[in-house]
């Protein structure tokens, strides 16, 4: 990996040159499965917990009808009153379950990704690199994270909506799974997807725009790795805030807010997500909380990169030390 600006850094002893196509931003060529799930894990548990306040803060104020007690203007008042009447570790509610499914999900995604994107490329391209294979190996990691995370997802909201009724984390899937079954831990799974989709398209897209402006050349330079990563990430965010919106309202399951419109028993379908979003909100309805969401996507995924940038590093270190000291044994 080239750590210079200029001209590229000399091998060092019992390193052999990276060639020239491969991504300062990327793990090694040659890692192993198990190198991309455990780089994949501790980035995803990054990304997720960096800004887990924030995220609780984002989930109350997508709710549609919040209780007048829970209604805030900014994050730094959103922070300050729970704080102040719900107690200093009140933002972090919940935080358990997603480092539990985070760490699983972001490694299974990793895996597939790289296990499916080298399979496609071969029978596509034949060893050479392929969009099309890239796409799909994306898709079905997409749906595989998404179907580990989705429950964490759940119990996740339900522990950071206001007045919550569970009091850790196993008594609200106990009583999930009780009342309302199995499936309620699925319940907006499909809207995840279809949310996923578009985001990563946006996301990726942006930042490949954003990269040709101000790092042409590709260089070593994580400022605008980190510039790049959270335009992106505030632009993907926003287009699909409406998604995020009938997400939440799927997974907390608002009972005020479905009583109000006559909705008896449990909500469920994205399409009577979007229907009773409009028929409590309207159109802003579907933009609760944009401009946070926009906020905490445009923190959370720069470092989720720079993570998975600094692990890269590490394991490229750690390679040349492996392979000198066996030089120097040999």
């Amino acid at each position: 990996m080239e750590l210079s600006c200029g001209r590229p850094a000399a091998a060092l002893p019992g390193m052999e040159a990276e060639s020239p196509g491969e991504d300062y931003e990327s793990l090694p060529s040659g890692a192993s499965l198990s190198t991309h799930m455990t780089a994949g894990a501790v980035a995803g548990i990054l990304e997720h917990t960096v800004m887990y306040p924030v995220d609780s803060v984002k989930t109350r104020m997508q709710s549609l009808q919040p209780d007048p007690k829970a209604q805030y203007k900014s994050v730094y008042e959103a922070l300050k009153k729970i704080i102040h009447t719900e107690g200093f570790w009140r933002p972090l509610r919940g935080i358990n379950v997603t480092m539990l499914g985070a760490g699983p999900a972001h490694a299974m995604y990793f895996a597939c990704y790289e296990k499916m994107k080298r399979t496609l490329s071969d029978i596509i391209h034949h060893g050479g690199n392929s969009h099309l294979a890239n796409g799909i190996a994306g898709s079905m990691a997409t749906v595989l994270h998404d179907a580990v995370m989705n429950p964490a997802e759940v119990v996740k909201q339900r522990m950071q909506m206001y007045n919550s009724p569970y009091k850790t984390v196993l008594e609200c899937i106990r009583t999930v799974h009780r009342t309302e079954g199995l499936g309620a831990f699925y319940r907006s799974y499909t809207t995840q997807l279809t949310m996923n989709v578009p985001f990563q398209a946006i996301h990726f897209i942006t930042y490949e725009f954003m990269q040709e402006q101000i790092n042409p050349r590709r260089e070593y330079n994580p400022g605008s790795h980190i510039l790049s990563g959270a335009i992106a990430g505030a632009v993907a965010a926003a287009a699909t805030t409406p998604l995020d919106v009938c997400k939440t309202l799927l997974n907390t399951q608002e009972n005020m807010a479905l009583s109000s419109v006559n909705v008896s028993g449990h909500l469920s379908g994205m399409a009577n997500a979007f229907r009773t979003v409009y028929q409590l909100g309207g159109i802003p309805g579907y933009f609760r909380g944009c401009r946070l969401v926009s906020f905490t996507r445009c923190l959370q995924l720069p470092s989720r990169g720079q993570c998975m940038n600094s692990l890269s590093t590490s394991l490229r270190s750690t390679s040349w030390r492996k392979e000198l000291l066996i030089e120097r044994l040999d």
